[in-house]
């Protein structure tokens, strides 16, 4: 692994607590999603939308709904991520790998967040029925798009300490 991939992976924080006078750029945000769109898919199938939100209004409505994403309230932004379960329903090779594919892009957002000096936090939605009801009705959304999960976004007010580890039980080698 390169030192650079190796750092990012090692820095990376979940972070609940955001400066609230130092805004997110439309810039890093495109950053974001562009890697997000790098991930891989079944079959390339892409079953993803995102919603940017950066509306003081919406990310206080999100963070009402959601029992974990207090956060939002001092975030800059949010990122929802949306699966399109039906672009994969066609192609039995891909179908139904959709959580999967968006963990992966939702991996690469919060990787890119780290390399630009960003904090994020990663707040689960799907496949708590009650929190997707919420979200998608706070954010219009149709009942064929399932919202994943939520990214808060923001400069980080805080730096928590490392709770990942390598843990040699946890892994069987057949050699």
């Amino acid at each position: 692994m390169s030192n650079l991939v190796s750092k990012i992976i090692k820095d990376r924080r979940s972070i609940r607590k955001f400066k609230e006078d130092l805004r997110v750029s439309k810039a890093q945000l495109h950053a974001m999603l562009e890697a997000a769109m790098m991930a891989p898919s079944a079959c390339n199938s892409r079953p993803w939308r995102f919603v940017v939100i950066t509306n003081r209004d919406l990310l206080d409505k999100l963070a009402e709904c959601h029992r974990f994403a207090k956060m939002l309230n001092t975030a800059s932004a949010a990122i929802v991520m949306v699966a399109l379960a039906d672009e994969q329903y066609e192609n039995e090779v891909a179908r139904g790998f959709y959580p999967q594919d968006c963990g992966a892009a939702t991996q690469n957002i919060l990787l890119q967040a780290v390399e630009m000096g960003l904090g994020t936090c990663w707040c689960g939605v799907y496949p708590k029925e009650h929190i997707v009801a919420s979200v998608r009705e706070i954010l219009s959304l149709p009942d064929d798009e399932v919202p994943m999960c939520i990214i808060a976004v923001g400069q980080p007010d805080q730096s928590p300490d490392a709770r990942g580890f390598y843990e040699e039980e946890k892994v069987r080698w057949m050699e």
